[in-house]
C-alpha cells in the first residue's frame, strides 16, 4: 500500500480515535496530543500493516498501548472550573427542556458510571457497542481471546445496570 494511500485511508478513522481518546484521557487537549501521537505511530510504521486487514482495529491499537504507555501511567489532576465542578463534568446545554434536561441527566449518569467501570471494561465496551468494531477486532486491540472480550463485555454491562438500577422501567 503507498503511503499516501495508507495515510488517506488512516485518516478516516480520525473522529472515532478522537472519540475513544477522550474516554480514555477524560480531557479534550490530552486526547488531541494521543490522536496525534497515535498517527505519527501510524505513519511511522505503516510499513508493519498488513493490508488487508482491519485497519481501524489496528489505529485503536496503536491508540490504546500509547495511552496505557504514557498516558495512564502519569497522575493526571483534574482540571476544575471556578464554580468547583470538573471542566469535563459541565453541562453543555443550560436552557433545556425538561424533556431535554433529563436525556441530559441520563447521559451525565451514564458518563459518570462508565468511567467508574475498569479500564479494561470500559474499553471492550466502548470498541464494541460504540465504536461497532467486531469481537474479534476487539480482542485483537485488547490483545486477548474473544472469549474474554465477551466476558468483560457481559460484566461491563452488568456493573452498569448496577450503577445505573434507578433508571429501570417497572
Amino acid at each position: 500500500m503507498a503511503d499516501t494511500d495508507f495515510q488517506r485511508q488512516a485518516l478516516q478513522h480520525l473522529n472515532a480515535l478522537y472519540n475513544f481518546a477522550v474516554y480514555l484521557t477524560r480531557n479534550p487537549p490530552e486526547a488531541d496530543d494521543l490522536v496525534q501521537e497515535t498517527y505519527l505511530r501510524a505513519f511511522r510504521f505503516s510499513h508493519r500493516f498488513e493490508p488487508g486487514t482491519h485497519l481501524r482495529a489496528w489505529l485503536f491499537q496503536i491508540l490504546r498501548n500509547t495511552f496505557l504507555t504514557f498516558y495512564r501511567l502519569r497522575e493526571r489532576e483534574t482540571a476544575i472550573a471556578e464554580d468547583g465542578v470538573p471542566d469535563w463534568d459541565v453541562p453543555m446545554f443550560h436552557d433545556t427542556s425538561t424533556d431535554e434536561g433529563r436525556a441530559l441527566e441520563a447521559h451525565t449518569d451514564l458518563e459518570r458510571a462508565m468511567r467508574r467501570l475498569p479500564e479494561e471494561f470500559r474499553t471492550v465496551l466502548l470498541l464494541a457497542e460504540v465504536e461497532g468494531l467486531p469481537l474479534e477486532e476487539v480482542a485483537r486491540v485488547m490483545a486477548c481471546p474473544v472469549g474474554t472480550v465477551k466476558s468483560r463485555i457481559f460484566r461491563a454491562k452488568e456493573r452498569l445496570r448496577g450503577m445505573l438500577k434507578d433508571y429501570e422501567t417497572k
